[in-house]
């Protein structure tokens, strides 16, 4: 089969940052499925795990988490998934990623793809919007119905990027204020489209962006930009007995401290946790992303493809990483269809 990855974490103009070459189609064992790869999503992590590393691999390292495709074979202990479904889901952080014609992934982590969506637009979802459900329901332990969060309002820092699109919609689905960051005229009326009440320019000091609005403070905030940057302005902001979600890593320490007299709870969001340790709720995120494809295809949610690449190459491959990494990208870019 063909794959895509790479052996030296080099720029993304270097023809060598990431390269075609064939590998033996692998087999699936007792909870995988062996899907055939139509499309992919780049995202953030994929930029970060790509540059960040030193030396050559012996070899080469095949990346990608976003994907939707068809399974071809099912492994033994497969109950949730037969030979011909169409599936999208996130992948794994420690198995080979979806930058390759078939991959095995773990059933419990997959969701039949939306019936109304394209491969593209399918791609688009399984990443951000696991990790929006993760953080808002479970780290933020938000309520779903829209009577329990009547008069909540949640921040979401970097509202017009792909988990920020997702979860705007998400919270206004269920009922709260959301007041979404954005710079750009352009990204304000992205925000503005998906659910966002308010929004606030995050290149500006927040605190006085949200008093400004009339909330002197906010009672959830999900942070998806720049943790270092604003820790100071959500300790300020967040309400007494209120909480924070991160998906962005500190490069320095952060003082818990200044949430002590608030009371206020903090909590990291990693989507890749439950695969990673092979938790007991791991089927949770099938379960999740059966529910995204229901909201989708019922119109309660949209997706959140802006572009579309193919077919799915390297030389394309690496326009979708620079795109990304331009840290301009409203929405998801998507690379599909791969040559014969």
């Amino acid at each position: 089969m063909k794959a895509i990855g790479f052996t030296q974490h080099l720029d993304i103009n270097d023809p060598e940052s990431l390269f075609e070459f064939e590998k033996p189609v692998p087999s699936p064992k007792g909870h995988d499925l062996l899907v055939k790869v139509n499309a992919v999503s780049v995202n953030p992590v994929d930029i970060g795990v790509r540059r960040s590393g030193r030396g050559k691999l012996m070899t080469p390292k095949i990346i990608g988490w976003d994907a939707c495709g068809v399974v071809e074979k099912v492994g033994t202990h497969v109950s949730l998934f037969k030979p011909g479904d169409r599936v999208f889901y996130a992948g794994s952080f420690k198995r080979p990623g979806s930058n390759s014609e078939y991959q095995l992934v773990d059933e419990r982590i997959v969701g039949h793809a939306p019936k109304t969506l394209s491969d593209d637009e399918a791609a688009a979802m399984p990443l951000t919007s696991l990790t929006a459900y993760e953080a808002l329901f479970e780290q933020l332990s938000l309520p779903t119905t829209s009577s329990e969060n009547k008069g909540k309002t949640l921040l979401i820092i970097n509202g017009a990027g792909g988990v920020g699109s997702v979860a705007t919609q998400l919270a206004a689905n269920a009922g709260l204020t959301v007041i979404a960051s954005a710079s750009r005229p352009e990204s304000i009326k992205w925000v503005k489209e998906h659910g966002a009440k308010h929004t606030v320019n995050h290149r500006n000091n927040l605190v006085d962006e949200v008093r400004k609005l009339g909330y002197k403070y906010v009672d959830y905030i999900l942070e998806l930009k720049d943790i270092d940057s604003h820790w100071k302005e959500m300790c300020e902001l967040i309400k007494p007995e209120g909480k924070i979600a991160s998906i962005t890593e500190n490069r320095r320490p952060i003082n818990l401290r200044l949430l002590t007299p608030k009371k206020a709870i903090f909590a990291w969001e990693w989507m890749y946790t439950k695969s990673y340790y092979h938790t007991d709720n791991m089927q949770t995120q099938h379960i999740i992303l059966e529910k995204i494809a229901q909201l989708l295809d019922e119109g309660k949610l949209k997706g959140t493809l802006t572009q579309s690449l193919s077919p799915l190459n390297a030389d394309n491959l690496r326009k979708a990483h620079s795109l990304v990494e331009s840290g301009h990208m409203i929405g998801k870019v998507v690379v599909s269809k791969w040559e014969n």
